[in-house]
C-alpha cells in the first residue's frame, strides 16, 4: 500500500521538514513577553517588536500566550505551511 505525502513534503527519500510547532508553542506560552518564539521561527523583526512590547507595556506576554495557543491548536501541516513556509509573522 502506497502512502501519499502532503505536496509540501514531496521530497526525495521520504524526508519530512522539521516542524517547529510544539517548541514554538511552548516558548510562546512561557516566554512570550520576550518574543523568544519569534526568534526561534526566524522572525527577528517581529521578535524585537514583541520584546519591546513586553518590556515597555506588558502586552507582549498576552500576545505570546494567544500565539502559543494558536500554534498548538493548528495541525502540523497547517502550522508548517502558515508559519514556516508562508512566514506569517503575527497571529
Amino acid at each position: 500500500m502506497e502512502t501519499t505525502k502532503p505536496e509540501s513534503w514531496n521530497t526525495p527519500s521520504g524526508y519530512k521538514p522539521e516542524n517547529k510547532k510544539v517548541v514554538a508553542g511552548i516558548l510562546a506560552i512561557l516566554l512570550g513577553a520576550l518574543g523568544i518564539h519569534k526568534f526561534y521561527l526566524g522572525y527577528s523583526k517581529e521578535g524585537i517588536i514583541q520584546l519591546l512590547l513586553g518590556l515597555l507595556c506588558g502586552i507582549g506576554g498576552i500576545i505570546g500566550l494567544i500565539e502559543g495557543i494558536i500554534y498548538l491548536t493548528k495541525s502540523d501541516e497547517d502550522f508548517y505551511q502558515t508559519y514556516q513556509v508562508g512566514k506569517k509573522g503575527w497571529l
